[in-house]
């Protein structure tokens, strides 16, 4: 019988896959046989023809995990899902079941167990496998993923906990994650007062990491659906920023900062030469990451030669915008990826500074 954390978070994108990762590279220091599982997938993909939720993709790329792949999301949602479990298409208890027969599999083979969450703690109740409810069936222990601040979290705690007490299950702790570094201590004891009545315990989660949330130019090329053109070296780069090249040609050249991302219309034909002669010199080279050019107006011949013997990454589009454009980039949130080695390297070394793996796992002991 495997220990069990539950992962679960009072919202979306606040980092409930991060601390999974790192639970699982810190357990795997401690314990022989570690495994994962994502009970109910919301987000489908195909991996050698199973189809699984991305976060449990991640998780066997990331550990190697490819032999239980089939039981690490047992019950994933395509499309129109809820509605047949609505017209009773599809029975929820079949659905417990497929969920139960994983988890017995991974119980069984594990030593220590993460259990992944979905979204809020109320995710997956039409189809009567809440996230409070799935904790309750599996006896598992609940940890609670939260931002940063203290108001917001007091509220989001009580407001979230409530689905699990209802179900029976206590939320052993609390993990504040993207903490501003220079509040860190202030926030995490003015947290603990809050939460002095209350049997859970506050620990603190990672600092705020922009390589952490900010995307690579992998990611940009699967945000926009299109296709990378040049050199395809720098695929796992981190972009910091995203400049919008509408001033003069000189005013966005002396604009530039540190791993920027321009977005330059095609009629723009000097700012891009510019953009793409001052990317092969290696003081402008640590500033460019690469180009996205909007515009219905094709590239000039001239000003598409020099882009292409540049070698600079970039991205054309005759159908987005440039506003569009940007506010599809920085709207994303960056999700990791097996080859997102630097951030993943990152990772683990900000895991052994930040988290007290040991703490965490008594909490799975002492609720035993």
């Amino acid at each position: 019988m495997a220990r069990r954390i539950f992962v679960a978070a009072t919202g979306q994108n606040i980092g409930k896959t991060t601390v999974c990762l790192s639970l699982l590279h810190l357990a795997r220091k401690k314990y022989a046989r570690v495994g994962f599982i994502k009970p109910l997938g919301p987000k489908p993909t195909d991996v050698g023809g199973i189809v699984v939720d991305k976060d449990a993709a991640l998780m066997a790329g990331v550990f190697g995990m490819e032999a239980h792949l089939r039981y690490l999301s047992p019950v994933v949602v395509p499309p129109g899902m809820t509605r047949d479990v609505i017209d009773g298409r599809v029975s929820t208890a079949m659905l417990r079941e497929r969920l139960l027969q994983a988890f017995e599999v991974l119980d069984r083979d594990c030593d220590f167990l993460v259990i992944e969450g979905s979204g809020h703690p109320g995710v997956g109740s039409v189809l009567g496998l809440s996230n409070a409810r799935i904790a309750a069936m599996l006896g598992a222990s609940v940890l609670m993923v939260t931002g940063g601040g203290v108001g917001n979290v007091v509220d989001g705690v009580a407001a979230q906990s409530a689905l699990f007490e209802k179900e029976g299950v206590a939320v052993r702790a609390i993990l504040v994650n993207k903490l501003v570094a220079e509040k860190r201590e202030r926030t995490l004891d003015y947290l603990r007062r809050a939460f002095s009545d209350v049997p859970l315990q506050v620990l603190g989660g990672f600092n705020y990491q922009p390589i952490l949330a900010n995307p690579t130019l992998r990611r940009i090329a699967k945000v926009l659906d299109l296709p990378l053109h040049g050199c395809h070296d720098d695929l796992g780069r981190i972009i910091h920023h995203v400049q919008i090249g509408a001033a003069s040609t000189h005013r966005v050249a002396e604009l530039l900062r540190k791993d920027s991302l321009l977005i330059v219309t095609s009629s723009r034909d000097e700012l891009l030469v510019t953009i793409a002669n001052l990317y092969t010199i290696p003081e402008y080279r640590e500033k460019i990451v690469g180009l996205v050019i909007p515009g219905r107006q094709p590239v000039d011949r001239i000003t598409q030669l020099i882009l292409d013997r540049s070698g600079i990454p970039y991205f054309r589009t005759t159908r987005t915008t440039t506003a569009e454009l940007y506010q599809l980039i920085t709207d994303d949130v960056s999700k990791l990826t097996p080859e997102d080695t630097e951030k993943l390297d990152l990772l683990r070394e900000l895991a052994e500074m930040r988290l007290d793996f040991d703490q965490i796992d008594q909490l799975v002991a002492s609720s035993r």
